[in-house]
């Protein structure tokens, strides 16, 4: 299976464009001939959850960009996995690097999210990368501390997105052969935690500046399993573009 997951981030500013998007994505979609073997993931801000997730179509699945630990109670402004899943949620972006920097998500706390997205049944998309200059033994120690207590039958059921931080949103992209080193890193890594059979289950994606025009060398060159995409995916156009790429 080739994923290819749209993270809308804070866009758009509102439910008119959002709909809009969504049905010229779904009707992009509908005019494609084939896509077997592809799963194509909308995730929007919480406040178009609604509106997006009726307005799909032709297979597409709904995402969210986070959730909380928590089912329910005193916490304001948090959107629980247990709520995602009554939304009919099929996926939750967990760890992305701007939780991490901007709202301080440390390890545990990514943890926790694992958990409750596994526990109500939602396939987790945890984000993994380095910043510039760091060591990819960064990464090392993100997904040994997101598994932690993690069985190996709940990992079969997650994503993981390659993205590093100094390619998100800069327009600078990782070469085929980094992303295909940090791929290999991360399956030597669940290898060693859980099993070579656990390991080569779990699809790894790339994030970071993807498009039409470099989304196949990440697939085909560096053994991606798909991508996490930001900017291009606010552009239908462009993001059909993608999936034309990959089908």
């Amino acid at each position: 299976m080739i994923y290819l997951i749209a993270n809308w981030k804070m866009n758009p500013t509102s439910q008119a464009e959002a709909k809009k998007l969504t049905k010229e994505v779904v009707s992009g979609l509908g005019r494609l001939k084939k896509r077997t073997g592809t799963e194509v993931v909308l995730c929007p801000p919480f406040s178009y959850l609604q509106i997006v997730g009726t307005a799909l179509k032709s297979g597409v699945k709904l995402g969210a960009q986070n959730t909380y630990i928590k089912d329910s109670g005193a916490y304001t402004g948090e959107v629980s996995s247990k709520m995602l899943q009554d939304l009919k949620c099929e996926y939750v972006i967990v760890g992305h690097s701007e939780r991490r920097n901007y709202f301080n998500e440390d390890s545990e706390l990514i943890n926790g999210k694992l958990k409750s997205v596994l526990k109500h049944k939602i396939t987790p998309v945890l984000a993994v990368g380095e910043k510039e200059g760091e060591s990819i033994s960064v990464i090392k120690k993100q997904v040994i501390d997101a598994f932690e207590g993690i069985t190996p039958g709940q990992v079969k059921k997650m994503v993981i997105a390659y993205e590093p931080i100094w390619a998100i949103g800069t327009g600078k992209v990782a070469s085929t052969d980094d992303a295909m080193s940090a791929r290999i890193f991360i399956q030597k890594t669940l290898s060693d935690l859980y099993s070579k059979n656990t390991a080569e289950s779990v699809p790894v994606i790339y994030g970071g500046s993807t498009n039409s025009k470099n989304i196949s060398s990440f697939i085909i060159d560096a053994g991606m399993m798909g991508a996490l995409v930001g900017g291009s995916s606010l552009n239908p156009k462009e993001f059909i573009k993608m999936i034309e790429q990959i089908i």
